[in-house]
């Protein structure tokens, strides 16, 4: 699973990217997470409001930090 947190480096987005990697160590298993502060990356999203959680190219989440539960929730899905 390839897991991407979308944000230029606010403190919302260093926060969802924390709580994306504890969602991961909880659910186990080996994927990939990948932070992307480029705008132009980001705007290919078509994300407008940032921090996003990208699931395997998939946005799931975009303009709010999830809670380590919530996200393993999108991830176990």
């Amino acid at each position: 699973m390839k897991i991407e947190i979308l944000g230029t480096g606010c403190t919302k987005c260093k926060n969802l990217e924390e709580a994306t990697k504890q969602a991961v160590a909880k659910i186990g298993g080996f994927h990939e997470v990948k932070k992307v502060e480029d705008i132009v990356e980001i705007m290919n999203y078509g994300v407008m409001s940032t921090p996003a959680l990208v699931v395997d190219g998939v946005v799931k989440s975009s303009g709010k930090v999830l809670s380590v539960d919530e996200i393993v929730t999108i991830l176990s899905k």
